[in-house]
């Protein structure tokens, strides 16, 4: 829980950062353990939202040397993820995933970007204003995954649940 009170200030920093940026993708690796081992990290951060990156690597690969669907599928869960919580304050509600579709179009053979785009608008709009009333809140924001040619690999339709700790029954201190 004390990482994620961190994540909004270095969120905010690697806006502007390089270094941040790479103190950020540092921070995750950390955080999120499963994440680490398929070198998913941050490209970019902007008021549009967040672009992250799954390199062309053997732990991602499938039986086929592509990259696996289920890689796909995390790059797209962790782009909308980190969006969401770069607006969203981990310290008063808690995000969890309850669902997860992906809408596969190209086999990936290369480095992969996914794209997640919510202004601060859409998330004050979508998000924080069901949650001043009612505590909870779910809604689907939509990830697309490109290849290093600019190729559409895949859309992930990503359903979160963000609701107040003080409405979660299984708080962890």
């Amino acid at each position: 829980m004390k990482g994620f009170a961190l994540l909004r200030t270095l969120l905010g920093r690697a806006r502007h950062s390089k270094f941040w940026l790479w103190v950020l993708n540092l921070v995750l690796g950390r955080m999120i353990p499963f994440n680490r081992p398929h070198g998913f990290c941050i490209l970019s951060i902007d008021e549009k939202g967040i672009m992250t990156t799954a390199p062309y690597r053997r732990n991602n690969f499938n039986h086929i040397r592509g990259i696996h669907a289920c890689a796909i599928a995390t790059i797209a869960e962790f782009s909308s993820g980190i969006t969401l919580l770069s607006h969203i304050d981990p310290s008063r509600f808690r995000l969890i995933m309850a669902r997860l579709e992906v809408e596969y179009a190209y086999q990936a053979k290369s480095r992969l970007r996914a794209v997640t785009d919510l202004t601060e608008q859409q998330i004050a709009e979508e998000f924080l204003r069901p949650l001043q009333t009612d505590g909870v809140v779910q809604r689907q924001v939509q990830t697309r995954v490109y290849d290093q040619d600019d190729r559409l690999v895949a859309t992930g339709f990503i359903t979160w649940q963000v609701k107040s700790w003080e409405l979660v029954r299984t708080r962890v201190e």
